[in-house]
């Protein structure tokens, strides 16, 4: 008698993105070959998903999980995938406050060999916001207005980069907390154009385009049902909130920002005071002075023009004196703190041994004062500011001065063990 064979073994399942994906990438990480690339982004479980807030698009967006780390997936064609990632890449290359590039997925297509869209992965940035998510954390026309002004000095950083962005919106910004107001960050790149320099048109044309778009978010904002709920919570008017005057004021912080930074100024060369004045009013603005025009004329006159300007003076006075890595207001107010510590306990020492004190008897207490499980609510520098704040609150209402480390406690007790993770989940 004989015995059939017995049959072939089962074969393994195949990896579910074995279906003719093809990833493209400067950072290669095998675990994004364990999405599941063969279903359409808004069916993709949610075991790899992450809980985020995401701001208004008009592509298929949703936060997955990488091994340790969360990227953003946003379903698009193959072309606007490569030439986004493209355009995001020069713009890191050149420090221009964006989201990270990670890789443009192509070749999709469902188990039965249907196509899907193309998809561009970015990094998560940490400790980011929509402008959304803010609003409704903090109901106030003040609040519009940091988130304005923080656009505002993205818009003009672009546009120095020669960037110009086509789509620009609140929607298409992603915001971080930097000390008391807000840093702005481009998120979305897919309309924008890299140049060596904007011409006038483009940079008017970036503008008209912003004071369109954010009067509409605005008043789209405030006709929400939720939105009406929270501002009387508040005991905010939403007719305190004028879209209109929002949108002009983005307007007028750009033009009056561009003009700082690039406007030819005119003196005597008596006045030759005037271009440290210059520098300084820059500094004081966050900007560095790589490169600028000085001539005279036959009459004298001198003719002073910046030519390259840099954003970040202040985070990275305060990265070489620390090491610190902040927003541009957060280390604003900690230099101001490291010189007011100076003064009063160390007069007359250089300022990088009392930044180092400053480090050992102000920053590590506070820290060290901050629960492990409470450090995902907020950046270390922004927790440094609001316990700074905290602290001046305590002495005035105390009408004495309150220890660093006793304000520290009260700050994790009394606020910040009260308000959500930012880290990673809102």
């Amino acid at each position: 008698m004989t015995v059939p064979p017995p049959p072939d073994p089962a074969p393994s399942p195949a990896p579910r993105a074995a279906h003719g994906v093809s990833i493209n990438t400067a950072f290669p990480d095998p675990g994004l070959l364990e999405l599941p690339w063969d279903l359409p982004l808004e069916r993709w479980p949610a075991e790899v998903l992450a809980a985020y807030p995401r701001g208004l698009s008009r592509h298929v967006v949703r936060f997955a999980r990488v091994g340790e780390r969360v990227v953003a997936v946003k379903e698009t064609t193959a072309h606007y995938a490569r030439r986004e990632y493209g355009l995001l890449r020069r713009l890191q290359r050149m420090g221009t406050p964006s989201v990270v590039p990670d890789s443009v997925v192509t070749d999709r297509c469902t188990p039965e060999g249907e196509p899907l869209p193309a998809a561009l992965v970015t990094d998560h940035l940490s400790f980011s916001l929509p402008y959304r998510a803010i609003f409704e954390q903090l109901p106030s026309p003040d609040t519009v207005e940091r988130l304005v002004d923080a656009l505002a000095s993205l818009i003009v950083q672009l546009h120095l980069s020669g960037f110009y962005w086509g789509d620009v919106s609140l929607s298409n910004t992603l915001f971080r907390r930097d000390a008391g107001a807000f840093a702005a960050y481009l998120v979305d790149a897919e309309t924008g154009e890299l140049h060596s320099r904007l011409t006038r048109g483009q940079r008017e044309y970036d503008i008209d385009l912003a004071r369109t778009n954010v009067a509409g978010e605005v008043m789209d904002l405030l006709a929400g049902e939720h939105m009406q709920r929270r501002l009387a919570e508040e005991g905010v008017d939403p007719a305190s909130v004028d879209p209109f005057a929002i949108s002009d004021r983005l307007v007028e912080t750009c033009t009056g920002l561009w003009e700082e930074l690039t406007a030819t100024e005119t003196f005597s060369v008596a006045e030759r005071w005037r271009v440290q004045a210059r520098v300084e009013r820059l500094n004081d603005l966050g900007f560095d002075v790589e490169e600028a025009s000085l001539d005279s004329d036959e009459s004298g006159r001198v003719h002073l023009r910046p030519r390259v300007v840099e954003p970040g003076h202040h985070s990275r006075r305060l990265l070489h004196l620390t090491g610190l890595s902040t927003q541009e207001n957060q280390a604003r107010r900690i230099l101001t703190d490291i010189d007011q510590f100076g003064r009063a306990l160390y007069p007359g020492l250089p300022e990088d041994l009392t930044a180092q004190l400053w480090m050992r008897e102000i920053f590590m207490p506070i820290m060290s004062a901050i629960p492990p499980d409470l450090r995902r609510k907020r950046e270390p520098a922004q927790i440094v500011h609001e316990v700074l704040e905290h602290r001046w609150f305590m002495s005035e209402n105390a009408r004495a001065d309150v220890p660093t480390g006793t304000a520290a406690q009260d700050y994790v007790q009394s606020y910040l063990a009260l308000r959500p993770d930012e880290k990673d989940v809102f």
